[in-house]
């Protein structure tokens, strides 16, 4: 856990890595209104809630540090007024805070709702100061949970799961949030925004598509990458890799897990035509893991040797959960994707053996939600009870917080946009999660070109969780986005900055799903070299 809480700290992208916006808008009304002083505006309480307390205090800017496990920073943010409203559920006790962050000058006339990252239900300030910085009254919300990896507030005295902060968490507090948000925006600039807007990512795009699913009017457009939709499936599934290795009694070391990755890049970055350090197709790579049996690793000075038991466990891994009788239960983790991240051990004992360390976000769900035991080993999870496991908590929560409602009419009738973005190296949430949703959504809306209006999709390969703007590359997202709602330009493609697997920059421009990047010719660093084609001509 402490290497774990390191690695978070030093803000690569994980689970709980929040996706930032990374362009600034210019004012819709000129010079828009400011508040004149910093006092606490009238909040009316949302339905089914009440307003505790609210507050106002000038905030002088500067450097934001962020709070909790994943810190980050951000500089020269101006002065702004922080609205701080405390609400509760009548009979919950809960104690939900939305706070609301206003420039005191330079607002652009809009509004940014901000999501969370594995169990922070909101942003940690880095988010927020972003924003601000960016010209945008923003606001975000803890939902009356804690950081995120606190999962204290899971089950109640009674050892009974707390529905009550699982319902805030999984969707109503957010939306009381954008409610709220806006209220406090009038109330300090005497005028509602022009446009609103949610950012998120992982936790912050499940939030992103619930708003799009549930309250279509919250906002205009939604920005929703590495979504963790199917919540009640991939969380019970990407403990697999743990449940892989315990049941086979075999653990490749770090370095033997990167050398089955960089063999299967290595004999598929050609699929798109050139040889550019990048997968394009993760689902297009049949690499066979065997072919590496008996191959020599050098691991701290150690030569090690690939064996069949090794292979095995990629191939399981890969492949992603099944039943014992070879029902598919989920999507395993993609090819190209750090498998340390999922399948990742403790330091080898006294004696030189090692244990499963389970990424922290599934082994809690598992153990808290799913189980309702906080003491179960998830060590010692058969292939059968594992899923019993993944099938009682799509019994469960699919409702609750599954997030995959397909049917997007009200988003669309009251003309939202959603742009997503994932990553086809997405070490914690598999990518084809995100893929099946927006192929559901094209059989219950009237197919890819009726959803293409409202909704689009792009794959970045190469790309770990939540990459674009945390150091794994970069898109100006937001500006995409912002000039799909406010001037009709829907974006044809989406232009990025990747790393490749060689570590160089390259600039690709991201196709819009389901249509993929194919090598024309050229210089493979640059995007002109490739077009996106449809899947059928690749």
């Amino acid at each position: 856990m402490r290497r774990l809480l390191t690695v978070l700290a030093a803000g690569v992208p994980l689970a709980a890595a929040v996706c930032l916006p990374t362009a600034s808008a210019e004012s819709q009304n000129g010079s828009a209104s400011a508040p004149s002083a910093c006092s606490v505006p009238s909040v009316k309480a949302p339905a089914g809630t009440e307003v505790e307390s609210v507050t106002a205090a000038r905030q002088e800017g500067g450097t934001i540090i962020g709070t909790g496990v994943l810190q980050g920073s951000v500089s020269d943010v101006p002065a702004f007024c922080e609205v701080t409203v405390t609400l509760t559920h009548p009979g919950a006790d809960d104690h939900a805070k939305v706070r609301t962050w206003l420039p005191v000058s330079g607002w652009n006339g809009r509004f940014q709702g901000l999501g969370g990252a594995a169990y922070l239900a909101g942003d940690n300030n880095v988010g927020l100061g972003t924003a601000v910085k960016n010209g945008y009254a923003a606001v975000t919300t803890d939902a009356g949970v804690g950081d995120a990896l606190d999962t204290s507030w899971a089950l109640d005295a009674k050892g009974q799961v707390n529905t009550a902060l699982l319902k805030n968490f999984a969707s109503r507090s957010q939306h009381e949030a954008a409610v709220v948000g806006k209220e406090v925006v009038d109330g300090v600039y005497g005028k509602r925004p022009a446009y609103s807007y949610f950012n998120g990512c992982s936790t912050g795009g499940r939030q992103g598509y619930m708003e799009a699913q549930r309250y279509p009017d919250d906002y205009d457009g939604i920005l929703a990458h590495a979504p963790a939709v199917n919540w009640d499936e991939f969380e019970v599934a990407t403990l697999w890799p743990q449940v892989v290795m315990n049941n086979e009694k075999t653990y490749p070391s770090k370095c033997e897990f990167k050398a089955f990755t960089d063999a299967a890049v290595k004999a598929c970055d050609p699929l798109d035509g050139v040889k550019d350090g990048l997968v394009n197709d993760p689902e297009r790579c049949d690499f066979d893991p065997r072919r590496l049996i008996g191959t020599k690793v050098v691991c701290d000075g150690k030569e090690l040797t690939v064996t069949a038991a090794d292979a095995a466990v990629v191939r399981k891994i890969w492949d992603g959960p099944r039943t014992a009788s070879g029902e598919k239960l989920w999507y395993g983790v993609p090819v190209g994707a750090d498998l340390g991240g999922l399948a990742n051990t403790t330091l080898p004992d006294a004696d030189g053996n090692v244990a499963g360390a389970p990424f922290p976000v599934p082994a809690a769900w598992v153990k808290l939600w799913v189980a309702k035991d906080p003491s179960l080993d998830v060590s010692k999870i058969t292939y059968s009870r594992f899923t019993q496991l993944f099938k009682q908590s799509e019994a469960e929560y699919d409702k609750v917080i599954g997030t995959d409602d397909p049917d997007l009419s009200g988003f669309r009738k009251s003309g939202g946009k959603l742009l997503t973005w994932h990553g086809q190296a997405d070490q914690f949430i598999p990518t084809q999660g995100t893929v099946k949703y927006r192929e559901q959504v094209e059989r219950e809306m009237g197919g890819a070109k009726r959803v293409d209006d409202f909704y689009r999709l792009f794959l970045a390969p190469g790309t770990v969780h939540c990459g674009l703007n945390k150091g794994d590359g970069t898109t100006d997202d937001l500006g995409a986005l912002t000039a799909w709602v406010e001037q009709g330009t829907a974006p044809k493609t989406l232009p990025a900055t990747l790393i490749n697997a060689s570590g160089q920059s390259v600039t690709r421009d991201l196709c819009s799903y389901p249509q993929v990047s194919r090598y024309q010719g050229g210089d493979p660093a640059v995007a002109s070299s490739f077009r996106c084609v449809s899947p059928s001509q690749y």
